[in-house]
């Protein structure tokens, strides 16, 4: 390991943090380009389920579901902060 290899890491490291941030300001920007269509909360946390959904195997998913109506029942009041 030489100071090169420490500084290009390190540069390198710095340039992708530095995209990741400009990518999270352009997601910010798309919801709020959407919002008076498609609320963001409700978009986010409808992304969450699917995402969470989509790495179940086949079998799983129908516990999935079973699941969530049962939670879904249970919490049963209006709404929840």
């Amino acid at each position: 390991m030489t100071n090169n290899d420490i500084k290009d890491l390190f540069d390198k490291y710095i340039r992708v943090e530095n995209e990741i941030k400009l990518l999270q300001e352009d997601k910010k920007e798309l919801l709020a380009e959407f919002k008076d269509r498609v609320e963001p909360k409700v978009f986010k946390a409808a992304l969450s389920a699917a995402r969470a959904k989509s790495k179940l195997k086949p079998h799983e998913s129908n516990d999935f579901d079973a699941v969530m109506m049962l939670i879904e029942s249970e919490l049963s009041i209006e709404h929840i902060d």
